[in-house]
């Protein structure tokens, strides 16, 4: 990131800010060619600074913020095909965007960087290199994730802790926001894809295909409604147009009745016992037909399945007594050996 290398710097440079297991933070200076036609040839000069910073455990994130406590972004360099058509046209020129590259020198040369280990927190003073807040996140257990996130129209870090709490910190005062029993890590799995968002939202893989999306923000919670899509927009479904008689007399279509409808006892009314009633069955002589022949069908496939497990046995059978001879012929083997 841009930051001061060493103390006393007046100006910002690219760094390489290197953080290891034991807790130690080395800053690397690189020295980037001033021109662009020298960033393609000219290899970049890397160089250590000499600033080392100590904190208590692994290091796992870095920030940096300006001196009004803004996140400071990386400088990054926008893409551009270089088999476009118009290259002949227009020659484009390689340029760095820098998100904020003089507000730390106009607004009192300085920055805040922050620091998070497995044990704790640091934010320290550019160029000074003045420690000026420290937060002792955990004693008995140890942090799986943090984050510098933005949250309403703010910036903290977010962490995650192996005992299963998640815990945000403002920046850059250090001061505890939330902490809540979360889920105790009992998958390596969620360990290894658990990271934070913006806007106070978590994601982890809870299974191999499967993501699970959580929130910390009340914000996020209550709009949380109007962000899910929808795979369809609901529609009522309109009355059926009434039919004419002319429509039907000359339509050319006939209409299909229910046999209920018709003859059932909501028309014609409750018939007497001495009438015969129509009882539907399961489709007369073709269901009887359809029946036996689906029995049929069993009793062959369960045929056909006793010889082939009979043909199994028999070649089982077989490789027994191949196994039984080679057992023999190498014992026999062996005792003459």
């Amino acid at each position: 990131m841009e930051s001061f290398a060493r103390k006393n710097d007046s100006a910002v440079s690219p760094c390489l800010w290197v953080g290891t297991g034991l807790g130690m933070v080395l800053i690397l200076s690189l020295n980037l060619p001033a021109s662009d036609d020298l960033r393609q040839s000219e290899p970049v000069m890397v160089s250590p600074s000499g600033t080392v910073l100590t904190l208590k455990g692994a290091v796992l994130t870095f920030a940096c913020l300006d001196c009004i406590g803004t996140l400071t972004h990386s400088p990054y360099e926008v893409w551009r095909d270089p088999h476009s058509a118009d290259d002949g046209e227009k020659t484009r020129k390689r340029k760095l965007v820098m998100h904020s590259p003089s507000s730390s020198q106009d607004m009192g040369d300085h920055q805040f960087a922050v620091i998070c280990s497995e044990k704790q927190a640091k934010v320290f003073s550019l160029p000074s290199q003045t420690c000026l807040y420290v937060h002792n996140i955990t004693e008995t257990s140890f942090l799986l994730r943090a984050d510098v996130v933005t949250l309403c129209n703010s910036v903290c870090l977010a962490c995650f802790c192996a005992n299963g709490h998640i815990m945000t910190l403002s920046l850059p005062s250090l001061r505890p926001l939330l902490d809540i029993n979360y889920l105790p890590v009992t998958d390596m799995r969620i360990a290894r894809t658990f990271c934070f968002t913006n806007e106070g939202q978590a994601l982890y893989l809870s299974s191999p295909t499967e993501i699970q999306r959580l929130t910390y923000s009340q914000e996020m919670c209550d709009n949380l409604q109007d962000m899910l899509g929808d795979l369809f927009t609901p529609v009522e479904t309109p009355e059926a147009q009434n039919r004419g008689f002319l429509k039907g007399l000359f339509g050319g279509s006939g209409q299909a009745f229910d046999r209920e409808e018709l003859f059932g006892e909501a028309t014609a009314g409750k018939a007497s016992r001495s009438l015969a009633q129509h009882i539907p069955g399961s489709g007369g002589i073709e269901g009887v037909r359809g029946a036996a022949g689906g029995v049929i069908g069993d009793l062959t496939r369960a045929r056909i399945a006793l010889d082939e497990r009979g043909q199994k046995l028999g070649e089982l059978d077989e490789r027994t007594a191949s196994m039984m001879a080679s057992a023999e012929a190498f014992s026999k083997h062996a005792h003459e050996v």
